[in-house]
């Protein structure tokens, strides 16, 4: 039996949400919620989905089993909330609150309505992190991790030309490290568990936005780095390090390739040059990972889950970051 899922929100990621929803065996797509009936109507025509609501309280109590959350940041939390008590599942787009507070509240509402809740970050359900998990072993002892996702917004040319849409909007809980960082200290926070101490810089705009920035995390014996931007963008691929090689990702919210780098001399080395691709093969749209893994906790009724300690720790830091740097919403 397919689940019935309904969106919330109409912009480029619910796209991207759609075109995998499709390639999913389980899921339906079933209904949209747009506050204007022309935007829903245009999106649903787009995606083949049969029903348009705008409102929310009707789209709520339709046929809906699940609800993917793709609004601004800031309407996370009330959004989720209505939905959960409802009894629908709720798949929440990245950052899923914007504070831990937020989070603590959806996660325990969901348990207390037993449904349900999970935040899309993708790298979480993308088989190349489990792939880099495997193969850490071969690099020795862990000492430096740097995660760069520095991603040049096309609506920063609004910004520029003195139009502030909402993605460099900050009462709208914006914020590069919301939007962008917050994969690469998700992902040292998936892998490297919640660090000891944090120390974070951020480079505001005029309006306050924070748009690029670069958080230090310090473990035992070992420092790591996310280094974010939406106001420029980077080559350098995303590098764990250790006292044996080192494992390269070339991007982190969507990993494409990826290279294992061995110390000349050390037990472990591969050939001549050092350096070869670790098998992976990517798919086109990674949110297919992300739905799959949704549908399978909805299946075996999995409501208290590891991924919601993984989104716990990391809006914790980012808790963190956003005092340490000013980052007020």
């Amino acid at each position: 039996m397919k689940a019935k899922i309904g969106i919330i929100g109409t912009n480029f990621i619910s796209d991207n949400f759609c075109e995998a929803a499709r390639l999913v065996s389980g899921a339906e797509l079933y209904a949209v919620y747009s506050r204007r009936q022309e935007t829903g109507d245009t999106f649903a025509a787009k995606h083949g989905i049969p029903h348009v609501y705008t409102d929310y309280d009707a789209f709520l109590n339709s046929e809906l089993d699940a609800v993917y959350v793709a609004s601004p940041n800031s309407a996370h939390c009330p959004q989720t909330l209505r939905a959960l008590e409802h009894g629908k599942h709720v798949l929440c787009e990245k950052i899923m609150a914007v504070n831990e507070q937020e989070e603590l509240s959806m996660i325990q509402c969901a348990q207390k309505n037993n449904v349900v809740l999970l935040e899309a970050m993708r790298p979480d359900f993308d088989p190349a992190f489990d792939v880099i998990k495997e193969n850490l072993p071969r690099i020795g002892k862990l000492r430096r991790a740097s995660f760069e996702f520095c991603q040049y917004s096309s609506r920063y040319d609004s910004y520029r030309g003195g139009v502030i849409q909402n993605a460099f909007n900050p009462e709208l809980g914006n914020a590069a490290i919301m939007d962008i960082g917050v994969y690469c200290v998700h992902s040292l926070v998936r892998l490297f568990g919640k660090p000891k101490k944090i120390h974070a810089l951020s480079t505001k705009l005029e309006n306050g936005f924070d748009g690029s920035g670069i958080v230090l995390m310090e473990y035992n014996g070992m420092l790591a780095e996310a280094v974010y931007s939406k106001i420029s963008v980077s080559v350098n691929p995303s590098v764990i390090q250790g006292e044996d090689g080192s494992i390269l990702i070339d991007y982190i919210g969507r990993p494409e390739t990826l290279q294992i780098r061995i110390r000349k001399g050390s037990r472990d080395r591969l050939d001549c040059e050092n350096t070869v691709s670790l098998p992976y093969y990517p798919a086109d749209n990674n949110m297919i990972y992300e739905i799959q893994e949704f549908l399978s906790l909805i299946r075996n009724g999995e409501t208290d889950h590891k991924y919601l300690q993984y989104s716990l720790d990391t809006i914790r830091v980012i808790d963190e970051v956003r005092r340490q740097t000013g980052i007020l919403f």
